[in-house]
């Protein structure tokens, strides 16, 4: 039996005037640039003892996984579970802990079955989620109800219904949340954000992102292999449409290239790049998608796909050109290429009409180049912006973070409100590459009042077998 996520749940200008300009302006508009939505609601709900071990168990052990938990044991959490249908990633992840130094790596008890995890909830308190995204939104959902903190990679969900739907329980489940976008914690990220909503860069409507491509693959793959011994393929599939197992060809990893497990490089990189965009400019929910790709080919010399948000408030319109394999228009890069001649990094462009700021497509290693000023500096150490207050906390790691609020230490920086609100962004561009054309969108409503057909890539069709 199949069902969808919506019949399950309710989806609800010298450098020294330009300094005095930047901190005036700073200054006087303190409280209206942040009276703003600044997207840092987090959260302080059901905490462990203070400076206690959290006891935590580990959802899917692959690469990714093993990476975050080896993170979240230095910070001082306790591994009692490891849990995967393929006991090779459990034996992984063992034996990475234990080089991690976490304490009794050897007794934390391994389940193929995630139920089985739940029916031991008193032997832990928090949950890092670490599955192929098609799993993601069940798991968070279930230990969430159990009353478990839960740390989720990105992108939250795999689809938007889906991430609407654990956005509305985030607000009233009383347990520590927060997505796995780590250049949250960056200080680049928060510094970006402090110096564009302080006005540095003026009035800002372009925002170009480059080197990530945005397409995966429909259907199953040719072929059938025999699985593995002890791996449960059928688990592992899961709520998604059964199909052979073919070697290397899913798993490891390799799921992310098919729209039934991960949904390509849109999907994979939404979370990162638009991360500092919607924070610093107060995106809301795009109003139009546009698709630039024919029998899913990307139409030379456009972006992939350009996000349209309309006005908020006093600032402008705003689009956004994930390029896909291409890159931006010459006179975009211009900033770029007088630093970095013909070897300018991919990344992320936020191009205002007094300067723009290029980062990683994690959000890291900011630059900025105001008016006058020769070329990029980081932006970190810029002389002009250097006034501008620092209005944002700063972490020494997205997993500490939440670690810490799990404690009632502080709160989430990318709690699953603000997390499946960019994923939500991210996942629209998705549905208009799978619908094969532009969108119309209704953000409230999660439609494209253009294309009724596309409702079909807004939620997801399920197999119930393993969501007891």
């Amino acid at each position: 039996m199949r069902i969808s996520l919506l019949q399950r749940a309710s989806v609800k200008r010298n450098r020294s005037s330009r300094r005095s300009f930047l901190k005036t302006s700073a200054a006087a508009l303190g409280a209206a640039a942040f009276s703003r939505p600044l997207i840092l609601s987090g959260a302080e709900a059901g905490s462990t003892t203070a400076n206690s071990k959290l006891n935590l168990a580990v959802v899917g052990c692959g690469g990714q996984g093993r990476g975050v938990m080896r993170g979240l044991l230095s910070g001082g959490a306790n591994l009692v579970a490891l849990c995967d249908p393929d006991p090779a990633m459990i034996d992984k992840a063992r034996a990475d802990a234990s080089r991690s130094g976490g304490e009794a790596t050897k007794d934390a008890k391994a389940y193929e079955d995630y139920r089985r995890l739940l029916d031991n909830t008193s032997s832990f308190d928090a949950v890092l989620v670490a599955t192929p995204d098609h799993w993601h939104a069940h798991l968070c959902k279930v230990f969430m109800k159990a009353g478990k903190h839960v740390y989720c990679e990105k992108p939250l969900t795999h689809s938007v219904a889906e991430a609407r739907e654990l956005r509305e329980l985030s607000r009233t489940a009383n347990v520590v949340t927060q997505m796995g976008n780590q250049g949250s914690a960056s200080e680049s990220l928060r510094r970006c954000t402090e110096i564009i909503r302080a006005g540095a860069l003026g009035q800002i409507r372009e925002i170009y992102q480059w080197g990530i491509g945005v397409t995966a693959n429909e259907g199953n793959a040719e072929g059938e292999d025999p699985i593995p011994e002890g791996f449960n393929w059928d688990l592992w599939v899961g709520p998604s449409a059964m199909r052979p197992f073919k070697k290397d060809v899913y798993h490891p990893f390799r799921w992310r290239s098919w729209f039934d497990f991960g949904n390509g490089g849109l999907a994979d990189f939404c979370c990162h790049a638009i991360n500092l965009p919607m924070r610093a400019l107060d995106l809301g929910y795009p109003n139009k998608i546009v698709v630039n790709m024919l029998s899913g080919k990307q139409i030379a010399d456009k972006a992939a796909v350009e996000f349209h948000f309309p006005a908020r408030g006093d600032l402008p319109p705003v689009t956004l050109h994930w390029q896909g394999s291409g890159k931006p228009p010459a006179e975009a890069l211009q900033p770029l290429t007088d630093t970095y001649g013909d070897k300018v990094p991919n990344g992320l462009l936020i191009l205002g009409e007094k300067g723009c700021i290029h980062t990683s497509h994690w959000n890291t290693g900011g630059k900025i180049r105001l008016e006058g000023e020769s070329g990029l500096s980081d932006v970190l150490r810029h002389e002009a912006t250097k006034d501008i207050p620092k209005t944002l906390p700063r972490t020494p790691s997205h997993g500490k973070e939440w670690l810490d609020a799990c404690r009632g230490e502080g709160r989430t920086f990318s709690d699953f409100d603000i997390g499946g609100k960019l994923t939500e962004i991210g996942l629209t561009g998705v549905v208009g590459i799978r619908a094969g054309k532009s969108l119309d969108w209704d953000g409230e409503k999660m439609e494209a009042t253009n294309a009724p057909e596309a409702a079909q890539f807004v939620d997801t069709e399920y197999r119930t077998k393993w969501l007891g």
